[in-house]
């Protein structure tokens, strides 16, 4: 049997999955979350073979949840679910670990030969995203500036560009404000950049906000 824990913030998407596991006599739901911090909770005080992580949920962000969850569990297997296909959250879901990433207008289709492929420790990759890594893999040397940043640079810009505050920012991702400064800097620097106004213009530009 196995064990799967859903993660996503609405209920009908739960709901929905719950309905194709219950089709299927070898899998079973054996948890829900609803944020971050829960499916922290969970992998701890559940037995599970395989988590369904969305990108957007409240709470820590998806890279923070993913990181955390691969320090803790390294062995237990993870596919994200989500609504973005750009290249930029498909890489680094993959790079911190992810064993699988769909799009959730592909879920339906997919997610059960998803699951079975990854249990067995293999990677699954919906066909929309296979053309996007493709599409990646295939850019010329004048990739996106954002390409440059580590993943917690990566994270401060889309919160600098999302509207939030020094404060903000370093409150949702455990950091002094003077951290999240110089992180700040670094970003501009990495990316040729005068100020924030111009990192929400190319944020915006580049489909890179939430």
């Amino acid at each position: 049997m196995i064990k799967v824990l859903i993660a996503d913030d609405h209920p009908i998407v739960r709901e929905g999955l719950k309905r194709i596991f219950a089709k299927e006599p070898h899998m079973e739901v054996a948890a829900e979350a609803r944020n971050g911090r829960e499916v922290l909770d969970m992998i701890a005080s559940k037995e599970l073979d395989i988590v369904l992580l969305d990108i957007n949920m409240p709470g820590p962000s998806w890279l923070e949840v993913l990181k955390e969850l691969k320090l803790r569990k390294p062995a237990l297997p993870v596919i994200m679910l989500s609504m973005h296909k750009e290249e930029e959250y498909i890489v680094r879901a993959l790079k911190t670990g992810a064993s699988g990433y769909l799009t959730k207008e592909s879920v339906m289709d997919e997610l059960i030969q998803a699951i079975r492929k990854v249990s067995l420790g293999g990677k699954y990759v919906s066909s929309i995203v296979a053309e996007k890594l493709v599409d990646y893999l295939d850019t010329d040397t004048d990739a996106p500036l954002h390409r440059a940043l580590s993943d917690r640079e990566y994270e401060v810009m889309c919160l600098l560009a999302s509207g939030k505050k020094t404060r903000e920012i370093a409150s949702e991702l455990f950091l002094s404000s003077n951290t999240v400064s110089t992180y700040r800097a670094r970003i501009l620097e990495k990316m040729k950049m005068k100020n924030v106004a111009e990192i929400v213009q190319y944020a915006v530009k580049n489909n890179l906000l939430e």
